[in-house]
């Protein structure tokens, strides 16, 4: 197929293209070239689509979902649909019941269900963490902490045979997620990257503080108000997931932390990617259904903002994602409410906030080979937009196609709400 006549970011950092056609062969891109310069020996028959100068970007990728706690079979399709319709060619699933997850990641791969490319992650956590009732929603019918997709760790742990039971689900990484020190933490980095896998970590894991947590070698941290742990004075040995140290909002909401400068210098060192979820606490103030709650949210949306901020200041890679999902009546994804938080409440421009959520958001979970580019032997992973997305990031929202994979998926065929059962989104945020 032949995408003709497009106004292309490609998302390799060079400017829009106008007159651009982009050559699609099975799921691949086979060429990325001029109108006029179509490559020899195309098939006589080749279909050609003409875009009229619309604008395309990459496949965006949502760098932090939970599809299956708990596990939700019509719910996860319908969010599943709503996301690749609205753009969305890829997520990060950060840790679920993989049973159900593994099903979805094939069923969307192999396109017997229309969503993106789901990439996920294996849980390992302190023995403490595992009377959380999330464990149990994604442990059904066995014990949390004893399953390879969720596993207790301690220091008599096995961790070879640990990390390959995590590899065993088909998982692209290690989630790593509380009351673990630092030296385990780098202990369980260090054989996750021998075995070829990722290791994806809360920016701060308890007693592990942020800056443990980076130099262990993690390729990404979620949630960029644990960052502020960093800055905490005297944070107690004992510290844990569900004893921290409180944060000093007033004292952060000023003149950078230096312990913080550290930080953020030694993540863009290393190349560590910060997976934000900058708006969740956005969200979550909408959620609140006490003025304590939301008041709470409140101060840690503007500490997301203001260490996003920072953090993208100080050359930090950032990549955008939710971990939450709209109400089904929603035309599109969380995905463009993180995105345009990231434009209006931390700073960032328009064409590095898309960089966020495509170049970034592959090399979030080790794809950048694949996908977050639109470029000759790259998976056929983009977007047609009706308007400039540079222009106004709610641009975004003028969605006409999308291809997945070399698949399309016209926006006119999709309907808001379709198949849920309606369940409380809540229960999945992860922070």
């Amino acid at each position: 197929m032949l995408y003709r006549g497009a106004t292309l970011l490609d998302g390799t950092g060079a400017p829009a293209r106008t007159a651009t056609t982009i050559v699609v062969d099975g799921e691949r891109i086979a060429a990325v070239v001029p109108d006029g310069e179509l490559p020899d020996g195309l098939p006589v028959d080749a279909v050609t689509v003409d875009l009229d100068g619309r604008h395309v970007i990459p496949g965006l990728i949502d760098s932090h979902q939970h599809l299956a706690t708990p596990p939700d079979r019509p719910l996860a399709e319908s969010w599943l649909r709503r996301q690749v319709y609205g753009g969305v060619t890829a997520i990060r699933d950060m840790a679920d019941d993989l049973r159900h997850v593994g099903d979805l990641a094939r069923g969307t791969r192999v396109g017997e269900i229309p969503g993106p490319d789901i990439h996920y992650a294996a849980l390992m956590a302190g023995p403490g963490f595992f009377d959380d009732p999330r464990t149990w929603q994604v442990s059904q019918g066995e014990t949390p902490g004893t399953v390879p997709w969720m596993q207790a760790i301690t220091d008599e742990t096995d961790l070879p045979l640990a990390v390959a039971l995590a590899r065993g689900t088909h998982a692209t990484a290690i989630k790593v997620y509380a009351d673990l020190d630092g030296a385990t933490v780098a202990a369980i980095t260090a054989e996750a990257h021998r075995q070829g896998i990722q290791v994806w970590a809360h920016a701060a894991v308890f007693p592990a503080c942020p800056g443990e947590v980076v130099a262990a070698g993690v390729n990404a941290v979620s949630h960029v108000t644990l960052l502020a742990h960093e800055a905490v004075d005297a944070t107690a040995p004992s510290a844990s997931y569900k004893n921290k140290a409180p944060i000093d909002y007033e004292r952060l909401a000023g003149e950078e932390h230096p312990r913080l400068t550290a930080l953020f210098a030694a993540m863009r060192e290393r190349g560590t990617v910060l997976d934000a979820t900058a708006g969740l606490w956005h969200w979550l103030e909408g959620e609140a259904d006490t003025p304590e709650a939301r008041a709470k949210a409140r101060a840690d949306s503007e500490l997301a903002a203001t260490l996003t901020a920072q953090a993208h200041l100080a050359g930090v890679e950032i990549s955008a994602g939710t971990d939450y999902e709209t109400a089904a009546e929603h035309p599109y994804p969380a995905l463009y409410d993180e995105m345009a938080f990231l434009v209006r409440r931390c700073g960032i421009p328009v064409e590095q906030v898309i960089r966020c959520a495509t170049v970034v958001g592959a090399r979030s979970m080790g794809a950048e080979a694949q996908m977050g580019t639109v470029e000759a032997g790259k998976l056929a992973n983009f977007v047609v937009l009706d308007r400039d997305p540079l222009a106004d990031i709610d641009n975004l929202r003028s969605v006409g196609c999308v291809v997945k994979r070399g698949r399309r998926h016209e926006r006119s065929d999709y309907r808001t709400g379709q198949d849920t059962k309606g369940q409380d989104t809540k229960g999945q945020v992860d922070r």
